[in-house]
């Protein structure tokens, strides 16, 4: 899954330094144009590219998407997002972004209409070119969408081929009320960082309650949850290495804080006192909500020091950390877990050996994890997840 962001902000202090100085989003390139490198260098991986619907026309991105399925073989997913911060909006000539519930409202209808681009040509619209074949394509296979929305106008069909499998991926990580709802109604695999095992259970039984609402098949979605793990050759090595990745240096603190400042400038809050209680944020409500919750009084500087996008605080040998993943899947439930680099430092070779031949092997012992793919394409591997 490649994250994305369309904005050198200049929040975090009033100006680019901090930004610059430590890299937490910038500089950034195109992840669409990484999806077709990555798809030409790999043979069986999913890719899913981040892409807003703040920005992008549905048509533009519909097209975009379909025709990366093509080029990777039905590998393509789509993490839909609502862009934040109004730097961003200034990028695309509006001044600010709209309110929270609006941008998911926007979403709401974009998504809608991608779906109906998807489905503008039948699956066998396209006929094998062979020899005396009068048409290559059955027009009475290909149809206008004719949308016409609060949001969106769109008169479709897509000129592209079908995709290869029907539709990307939809994936969503939306934590919000409105986030949920939007998951719930149109994801194939939702990601997500409640925290602790009585929050990942309530998380994943409202997403099943609320697709169920909608009369989806709630096994249809599936619940990744992101974690971290740091392992160790024991469990003392372990903690040290988590003391190593996650060291509050000046530079892992300033990270943190550039990141959280969507549109609220933290350089100006002295990191020594506790979130004010009337701290407000229309960019990235669940955000703001999660780090006050965990931070349960704590000084800024106290929480950004401890304080994780995860779900769970995996940490020490291959043989224990399996044991607690293992015991969360049987306790609250989900299809699995995204891996990611958590900030500090953390992604980097000896950590994905630590994984990839540590910890892997250990989870496949235990009939955990594939030892395989289960289809040609992005969509049915998903569908042969536990």
């Amino acid at each position: 899954m490649l994250e994305d962001s369309t904005a050198l902000t200049d929040i975090y202090g009033g100006t680019f330094e901090q930004e610059l100085k430590w890299t937490p989003r910038a500089p950034k390139h195109d992840p669409m144009a990484l999806a077709s490198r990555l798809a030409y260098e790999t043979d069986q991986i999913g890719i899913v590219v981040t892409a807003s619907t703040s920005f992008y026309p549905p048509f533009l991105l519909t097209r975009l998407l379909s025709t990366l399925d093509h080029l990777t073989r039905g590998r393509m997913g789509w993490n839909i997002v609502t862009s934040t911060g109004d730097r961003a909006a200034q990028n695309f000539g509006h001044d600010r972004l709209p309110l929270h519930d609006e941008r998911y409202a926007i979403a709401e209808e974009f998504v809608d209409v991608a779906n109906a681009l998807w489905a503008s040509w039948d699956a066998d619209a396209a006929s094998p070119i062979t020899a005396g074949l009068e048409s290559y394509v059955d027009h009475t296979k290909v149809r206008t969408i004719d949308h016409d929305g609060p949001h969106f106008s769109v008169r479709g069909p897509l000129n592209t081929l079908p995709s290869p499998q029907g539709k990307p991926v939809l994936c969503q990580a939306g934590a919000s009320p409105a986030g949920i709802e939007l998951a719930a109604r149109v994801s194939d695999l939702v990601v997500a960082a409640p925290k602790g095992r009585a929050a990942m259970r309530e998380y994943r039984n409202k997403i099943r309650a609320r697709a169920a609402d909608f009369g989806r098949d709630p096994d249809d979605i599936k619940v990744l949850y992101m974690v971290t793990p740091i392992l160790g050759e024991s469990e003392d090595d372990a903690k040290r290495n988590a003391e190593r990745y996650y060291e509050p240096t000046d530079a892992a603190i300033a990270r943190r804080l550039i990141m959280l400042s969507g549109d609220i400038d933290f350089s100006q809050l002295d990191v020594d006192k506790p979130i004010p209680d009337d701290l407000t944020t229309e960019a990235s409500t669940s955000i703001l909500e999660n780090l006050r919750t965990w931070a349960n009084g704590r000084t800024i500087r106290e929480t950004i020091a401890e304080e994780r996008t995860e779900s769970l605080r995996l940490l020490g040998t291959p043989e224990t950390v399996a044991d607690e993943m293992q015991s969360v899947m049987d306790d609250v439930g989900g299809d699995g877990f995204l891996f990611f680099g958590g900030g500090g430092g953390v992604l980097n070779r000896r950590y994905v050996d630590d994984v990839c031949d540590g910890l892997l092997p250990e989870l496949r012992r235990r009939g955990l994890a594939g030892t395989g793919y289960r289809g040609t394409n992005l969509r049915e591997h998903l569908a042969g997840a536990r």
